[in-house]
């Protein structure tokens, strides 16, 4: 376990305080909050090719929710050769059915290193992990635009971290187009569970985010509030100008 926490350390932790110091060092007026704004877009940006890619797959599942549907309604006697059938729709239309965790998954990692970021870091007992490259500030001020102490939880960043959720999760929702006309079925078991899972991941996370950025440090929750802002907007832009991401059914 303890080789574990090191790597982890020494891939993510390390590089990422790092980062951070070194940006409070170079930015004029040592703004932590322009740190992390800044900090939190190079990450989107170094990751953007990988959230690309799950959206394209989430608005494909979606596009071809009438042929599943179909599927569904064809062989709901028959449990196996309707999973064999989906599976090879989701192959054929190269879409990952699990495509919805992935940005969760690849946020985690640096979720929990910016954690202890703010848990550790801006202390000065924290400055002894910086490279020999990075100067070392001595203690770095946690209060941003002369009144967010981003050391500490706070319900404005965390009502917009919610909001920002709402939207990101509302706008995949939504984008589910209707069943094909004359394939509509008397709502199965399986429809019904997950329609009720959409709506309760649609209310559900926002709330989930609030209630964990009024007890995060507000530095994290700014992080969380601009990675979802700019992926609801990559979204936004995928869905309007991208057509070319359309599958052929």
């Amino acid at each position: 376990m303890s080789f574990i926490i090191t790597i982890y350390n020494v891939i993510f932790y390390q590089p990422l305080f790092n980062a951070l110091v070194w940006l409070y060092d170079v930015i004029p007026g040592h703004d932590i909050g322009l740190v992390i704004l800044i900090l939190t877009i190079v990450i989107r940006l170094l990751l953007s090719p990988l959230y690309y890619k799950s959206i394209k797959s989430q608005k494909a599942l979606q596009d071809i929710q009438p042929k599943v549907e179909e599927i569904r309604k064809k062989y709901k006697d028959n449990q196996e050769v309707q999973a064999k059938e989906l599976m090879n729709l989701y192959k054929s239309n190269k879409v990952n059915p699990f495509s919805s965790c992935l940005p969760l998954l690849i946020q985690l990692p640096f979720f929990i290193a910016l954690y202890q970021v703010f848990r550790q870091g801006l202390h000065s007992q924290g400055l002894e992990v910086l490279y020999s490259f990075v100067a070392n500030p001595g203690t770095i001020n946690p209060i941003s635009l002369g009144f967010f102490n981003l050391s500490q939880p706070n319900i404005v960043l965390a009502l917009l971290a919610g909001a920002a959720q709402y939207w990101q999760s509302k706008m995949m929702i939504a984008k589910k187009p209707p069943l094909i006309k004359g394939q509509e079925i008397e709502g199965s078991a399986d429809e019904k569970m997950t329609a009720v899972m959409n709506k309760q991941i649609l209310y559900f996370m926002p709330i989930f985010t609030v209630i964990i950025g009024i007890s995060m440090p507000a530095g994290l929750t700014l992080y969380w509030f601009v990675t979802t802002l700019l992926m609801a907007l990559q979204q936004l832009w995928m869905f309007k100008y991208h057509k070319k991401i359309e599958p052929q059914i």
